[in-house]
């Protein structure tokens, strides 16, 4: 009954949804792929709002629940029928009454499942598409039946182009390059490759007053070369959200100059490398907002390169949703957890692999996060930089508030709202 009661929910917002969107026919962006792509929806949102009235998808609102609430204009009602109610009369205020609608939608979309996407794709039609990385193990993979078919779908938003419209590609990503070729867009292209349409160069920590602070780089568009900052965030895939969005300006026809001053206005989003003041003077990186092979790697690599570090401790929960490459893939990571950090701390069951190969590391394990969370306050100490990442259901979160020096920055982690913290 409770699947057929959701299943019913889906189609009535999608049928709402996509009425709202053949009524005022706003243009609209699309952001898909595996690692990144909230990030990259909210600095392509910050660069389009410089001449565009934009909306963008709130929070990581990806799914075929999420982007009906972006197209209306409305919250996530979870469980509440009285707000349920409020979103049925504004998706009719909006198809009735006139109204002052966005003329651009940044949508970020997501497949869990086999057939998620091409459920959005018909409820609204991109005029561009912007693609994330797509690694070789990508998250959700254990719902289909390879790693190839999670690409496929998760590309698939670029063949509902039009013949010349923008796709948007990670220059460094072999699957995006070779996936590109088979469409009739207008490929721009943006990472550290070379022959990038945006190629970011001199990628490096910022430090401000002698800390790190955030991340910078040099931007490349033909001739020209431009410094550009993202602070509050970091590791080198914090760029590129920001090269996205310039390759993105570029479609549109923003200048170089205006795009990145826009950019002064994009926030990496929680959850995503963010840094904080930690306990004892440590320095926290919070990660925690999900975990996958590629995200974890990239992580560690940060960690393994952040400057002035007394110890580096690596705070890894469980990778989920990764079927039968779930073993191998955390055996992987291991590895490269025992090479990048002093101090190794595994949450949960799948985790306990990152402890089997410590080398020189020091190694913890707790079964949860509200037991490490209890536990690790007591363990930093001045100088170190905690790196803590893991699922979405691991609830890492929790550890990053325990570690927080100001309790009050609890606000600027991910699932504090209150349908989370009923949920969980």
């Amino acid at each position: 009954m409770k699947s057929i009661l959701k299943s019913i929910v889906v189609l009535t917002l999608a049928l709402l949804a996509r009425a709202v969107v053949r009524r005022y026919r706003p243009r609209i962006v699309m952001v898909t792929g595996s690692v990144g792509k909230t990030s990259t929806k909210d600095a392509v949102a910050a660069v389009l709002a410089a001449r565009f009235y934009v909306r963008k998808s709130e929070k990581s609102f990806n799914t075929g629940f999420g982007v009906p609430f972006t197209i209306l204009g409305v919250e996530n009602p979870w469980m509440n029928p009285i707000a349920w109610i409020s979103v049925l009369k504004k998706a009719f205020s909006l198809l009735v009454l006139p109204n002052h609608y966005p003329n651009m939608l940044v949508l970020e979309v997501g497949a869990d499942r086999p057939g998620d996407l091409s459920r959005i794709l018909r409820i609204a039609t991109p005029e561009a598409v912007v693609v994330t990385r797509l690694p070789e193990v990508p998250v959700h993979v254990e719902a289909y039946a390879s790693p190839e078919e999670v690409r496929e779908e998760e590309f698939s938003p670029a063949y509902a182009l039009s013949a010349g419209a923008p796709l948007i590609v990670p220059a460094d990503d072999p699957y995006a390059r070779e996936n590109a070729l088979r469409t009739s867009a207008r490929v721009i292209s943006y990472g550290s490759a070379e022959d990038a349409t945006v190629c970011v160069s001199d990628a490096d920590f910022y430090e401000h007053e002698g800390q790190v602070a955030g991340m910078k780089a040099t931007a490349v568009i033909g001739d020209e070369r431009r410094s550009f900052i993202v602070k509050g965030s970091v590791g080198t895939t914090q760029l590129l959200p920001a090269a996205a969005a310039l390759a993105v300006a570029r479609a549109f026809e923003i200048p170089f100059a205006e795009a990145l001053t826009a950019l002064e206005n994009y926030e990496p989003p929680a959850g995503r490398g963010r840094l904080f003041a930690g306990k004892n003077g440590s320095v926290i990186i919070d990660d925690s907002y999900n975990a996958s092979p590629a995200a974890v790697e990239e992580a560690l690599a940060t960690l393994k390169a952040f400057p002035h570090a007394a110890r580096r401790i690596a705070v890894l929960g469980d990778m989920l949703e990764l079927g039968r490459y779930s073993v191998m893939e955390h055996e992987r990571i291991a590895t490269l957890a025992a090479d990048s950090a002093d101090v190794i701390v595994a949450v949960g069951i799948r985790a306990r692999a990152f402890a089997r190969e410590p080398k020189d590391a020091e190694v913890t394990q707790f079964d949860n996060a509200r037991a490490a969370a209890q536990a690790l306050p007591d363990l930093v100490r001045e100088g170190d930089v905690v790196l803590v990442k893991g699922s979405q259901s691991v609830r890492t979160e929790r550890i990053v508030e325990a570690l927080l020096a100001d309790p009050a920055d609890s606000m600027k982690l991910v699932r504090q709202s209150k349908g989370w913290k009923r949920r969980f």
